[in-house]
């Protein structure tokens, strides 16, 4: 089994995005490297997520604590106008592939894919 994964969540429905996020920190709990690149339409969370009142907010927080946000697409925050949200939160900004971020850059880094559409 590989150590290191990289979660690429494309969906903006919270049901989805909590699985990322539970994944995300069960990975870190058994000592696995994986990290959070937040997509699409999941990009229009991102202000939601900071807010105290959220579902979401506290795992949100333990996940960015804990490290485990790799980035945001650029291209897709800016779409979802959440790019200054995601700036504010200190979040890395991913544009490395026509304004997204590239899976290719992340394989050749060792990392395996697994895709929340």
């Amino acid at each position: 089994m590989n150590p290191k994964t990289a979660l690429f969540t494309f969906n903006g429905d919270p049901m989805c995005f909590i699985h990322v996020l539970l994944n995300a920190l069960d990975m870190k709990s058994k000592n696995l490297e994986g990290c959070i690149i937040v997509e699409g339409s999941a990009t229009k969370l991102i202000p939601d997520l900071a807010g105290t009142d959220h579902p979401l907010h506290s795992l949100w927080e333990k996940v960015k604590s804990a490290g485990l946000v790799g980035g945001v697409c650029k291209a897709c925050s800016q779409k979802m106008e959440t790019l200054e949200s995601a700036r504010e939160q200190g979040l890395v900004l991913l544009d490395e592939m026509n304004g997204h971020p590239s899976m290719a850059s992340y394989r050749s880094e060792g990392f395996d894919i697994i895709s929340f559409g």
